[in-house]
């Protein structure tokens, strides 16, 4: 056990599913469950009073619901918060990431893979230093009437492959949301996720690019000016004819999807004409990646570490000496517009 164990406060209208997220929680001693909130004002009182070291918080809550309450906390005295909610909230439950939210999993089920894995996200969430997070501090519509390159009808044959797990989304949507309507390469994307809230994120992001936003299909063809979502369900590669192929998840995969296999085939496919970009998130996959992506010639960007929420994945990718530009999130896609457009 630790020296302190970990306080949690659960927010949900759901006396059902506070007292189901409260006993799963309860079974870690490394865990401390400091108090309830039944709507989204009561939280962030509770927030305030309690000082928790995280909080789960559902979506759909009376009084205040969750998206304000978010906006509230991390506003005022912020604090690590994971979205708890259905799939039925999944593309709602992404404007919470947008208002500070580090992460979202689904309603944790009552069997003992899903709840150990709901254990160990809350226990790592918790350690994460957030700062103080202002409602609509990154206007998106300012974002999108800068101007851009023009490409023209150039054909240029090459790919960006991006790597993202905890904090992501919002990365992703700050980068999608500088690259032109008519990006002349693909975009293929590795987001570690839970199963069920591929598309929310997708629709979500749709909102922040010009660019096609899309969950990838298997066997389909990529496209310029595209962006292919990888599934969790599946682990997706790129084939040498320039096609989308899954892979097989198996129970022991610790990342889903992968975000090396996703590198490594582009690595193969594409060589010296690949992007391998790696932003925020825990633990080291993507590093394995964009090793080869630098093997085969191609040009590698970590996102840096005071703009990420966790400086994990990335800092491994840095520290293995693979990465040649090391830029905050805001700089990447400026970076890879001006690369490709030497090309």
């Amino acid at each position: 056990m630790t020296d302190k164990p970990i306080r949690v406060l659960v927010a949900d209208d759901s006396k059902l599913a506070r007292e189901l997220i409260i006993a799963i929680l309860s079974t870690d001693k490394d865990l401390m469950i400091v108090g309830e909130a039944q709507d989204g004002r009561d939280a962030v009182r509770k927030a305030l009073e309690l000082k928790p070291d995280i909080v789960t918080m559902d979506i759909e809550m009376p009084v205040m619901n969750g998206l304000d309450a978010i906006e509230q906390i991390m506003s005022t005295q912020p604090v690590p918060i994971l979205v708890v909610t259905t799939r039925g909230d999944a593309h709602t439950a992404y404007a919470a990431i947008s208002r500070g939210a580090l992460d979202l999993v689904q309603k944790p089920d009552v069997n003992l893979q899903g709840a150990r894995e709901f254990i160990d996200k809350v226990k790592l969430l918790s350690k994460i230093k957030v700062i103080t997070h202002i409602g609509g501090k990154r206007a998106v519509k300012d974002i999108k009437e800068q101007p851009k390159p023009v490409f023209g009808n150039k054909m240029i044959d090459r790919i960006v492959a991006i790597a993202s797990s905890t904090g992501g989304p919002d990365a992703l949507s700050v980068l999608l949301s500088g690259f032109p309507e008519k990006f002349p390469c693909p975009i293929m994307i590795a987001q570690h996720i839970s199963d069920g809230f591929v598309q929310g994120m997708v629709e979500w992001l749709r909102r922040t690019s010009r660019l096609n936003v899309k969950t990838a299909s298997d066997g389909e063809y990529i496209n310029p000016g595209t962006v292919y979502v990888s599934p969790s369900e599946s682990h997706m590669e790129v084939t040498a004819d320039k096609r989308i192929a899954f892979v097989e998840r198996h129970p022991k995969d610790i990342y889903r999807p992968s975000c090396d296999r996703l590198l490594s085939s582009v690595a193969k496919a594409y060589g010296q004409r690949s992007i391998g970009v790696i932003l925020t998130g825990m633990g080291s996959d993507g590093a394995m990646g964009i090793k080869k992506i630098k093997e085969s010639g191609g040009l590698t960007i970590a996102q840096d570490e005071k703009t990420s929420i966790v400086f994990g994945m990335n800092k491994v990718a840095i520290d293995s000496g693979c990465v040649d530009k090391i830029l905050p999130i805001d700089e990447i896609g400026n970076e890879i517009i001006n690369i490709v457009g030497k090309a």
